[in-house]
């Protein structure tokens, strides 16, 4: 099976035009080596994917036939526990990061925020 139809297959892209991006962009690497997207994936084939500062290093258990729910898609691979752990500390990375910017002003300025504005921008 194709490494591009089988990254759609199993959900890690919502189209193949995406796996096949990511795969030419170097964020798919097929048993430690860049790969093209027409390579074939085998059973037992090692899989390392970035994606959104996430990165998953997998196991091929399946060459579905075709797009499943996730839950099924789930099953065509098998992920190591040092990189789930490794992601689940990214992700509350990613989370603290968030929560510790300040929030984002809601519409537009009102009178006060505009004479706040206005002072600053006469001071410099």
């Amino acid at each position: 099976m194709r490494l591009d139809k089988w990254l759609w297959a199993a959900r890690f892209y919502k189209t193949r035009q995406l796996a096949v991006e990511a795969i030419n962009g170097g964020h798919v690497h097929l048993n430690g080596q860049r790969s093209k997207p027409g390579k074939e994936v085998q059973l037992g084939s090692r899989l390392q994917i970035s994606k959104a500062g996430l990165h998953w290093d997998i196991r091929v258990e399946q060459l579905p036939k075709q797009r499943r729910p996730a839950a099924e898609a789930a099953l065509s691979y098998s992920e190591d526990e040092a990189s789930q752990a490794s992601r689940q500390a990214r992700r509350e990375e990613l989370r603290a990061e968030r929560q510790a910017l300040p929030a984002q002003a809601q519409g537009k300025p009102n009178k006060r925020d505009r004479r706040l504005i206005h002072r600053f921008k006469q001071v410099q």
